[in-house]
């Protein structure tokens, strides 16, 4: 079976979710977020984007209610076994969320205090409706699972380190085929097959390239141009092992990098290791924020910065590899050991037109950060 953690890691997980069950004093939690169901049993699947439940009882059982195309998958890539998987029935006028009620009700928790995960791309508007018609007293508990998944077991960050090297595999592999004239579909095929080769997957979200004044955005957009003799690349990237991440960002100089990209380099540089320095088992996530801040301000950067500097890396699914929170003003959410962040130093100067970005994951040790990237963070021209 493609399962990537061996049987005791799961009935660990298992088991503390079901303590916080408890804790929290639910009969049930209504499981929407893929995240989620990967963890707890390994089910995987991008069938979320269908109506899909995972319910844990406070007694300790899974059972999945899903549609039939994910019936098999359940059964190759999950714990579950075969009489916890239950189809919903598809049709003109299908009710999946009464089927989840019958279900619960089977369970003897119909009538019991229950939590469900709102904050899911698992769960769509429309869903969430008809879910809350059938079962209208539901507990939000999104963050139930979200916590416990924040702190890293030895083989999840062997995965993290797995997809560390894939990322590095890939800034290699853009390097390689990055140059004056270069088509940035190339570089792109470059990248994402580096990953592909060293046994990766699909990143959460699409690999972000542009180019020229397109170096100045963080998102990805469609479309595909040459590089000029004097040009921007802006990459941000994940490689991604069994679902986990662990992002990059860069940019690249094709030609003599102008004085003010070097300033906004040397700047970045700083900050980064700031932001590092400031990663502390019991600190709070707001001070990486501030030293991000505190440095780009120092150096004239105060209008080209963003109002973020990173975010938490886990086993994510589409739309975005993002597992929240972020580094922000003021997150008083406190920084554990064995959590994994990607950090991002963004520089967008708008009247210039230069980018300078620069990014790598690391891992919350006891005695602050460990970079997990291979690669350096000099200023790469090509």
């Amino acid at each position: 079976m493609p399962l990537h953690f061996d049987a005791a890691e799961y009935a660990i997980r298992q088991s503390a979710a079901t303590r916080a069950l408890q804790d929290a004093g639910l009969d049930a939690l209504l499981m929407f977020a893929p995240e989620s169901h990967f963890w707890i049993c390994g089910y995987d699947t991008f069938g979320f984007a269908m109506f899909q439940c995972l319910v844990l009882t406070a007694d300790g059982d899974l059972h999945l209610l899903t549609r039939l195309p994910d019936m098999r998958q359940a059964q190759l890539t999950s714990t579950l076994p075969d009489d916890h998987i239950h189809i919903w029935p598809e049709h003109q006028g299908a009710t999946p969320a009464e089927n989840l009620r019958s279900l619960l009700a089977d369970l003897g928790v119909a009538q019991g205090r229950i939590g469900f995960e709102s904050q899911t791309a698992g769960l769509t508007d429309g869903n969430g409706q008809l879910l809350r018609a059938a079962l209208p007293d539901l507990i939000d508990a999104s963050a139930l699972i979200r916590d416990l998944r924040r702190v890293k077991s030895a083989a999840e960050i062997s995965m993290h380190r797995r997809a560390a090297s894939l990322s590095d595999d890939a800034l290699d592999a853009a390097i390689q085929t990055t140059g004056a004239g270069a088509f940035e579909g190339d570089i792109l095929a470059a990248m994402q097959g580096a990953v592909f080769k060293g046994g990766g997957d699909y990143a959460g979200n699409e690999f972000i390239l542009g180019s020229g004044p397109g170096a100045l955005l963080c998102r990805y957009y469609s479309g595909r141009r040459h590089l000029d003799a004097q040009d921007q690349l802006t990459l941000e990237w994940s490689g991604a092992y069994a679902r986990y991440h662990a992002a990059m960002m860069r940019t690249l100089v094709i030609g003599t990098p102008d004085p003010r990209q070097r300033a906004m380099q040397d700047a970045a540089e700083e900050a980064l290791a700031a932001c590092e320095a400031a990663i502390q088992p019991g600190n709070p996530m707001g001070d990486v924020y501030d030293a991000h801040a505190r440095v780009f301000d120092a150096h004239g950067f105060a209008e080209s910065r963003l109002q973020a500097c990173g975010y938490g890396m886990g086993a994510v699914y589409t739309p975005i590899w993002v597992d929240f929170p972020m580094f922000y003003e003021g997150n008083p959410l406190v920084m554990q050991e064995n959590q994994v962040f990607f950090l991002h130093m963004v520089l967008m100067d708008s009247d210039a037109g230069l980018a300078m970005c620069l990014g790598h994951s690391v891992l919350v040790t006891v005695t602050g950060a460990e970079r997990l990237s291979r690669h350096g963070t000099e200023l790469i021209t090509c």
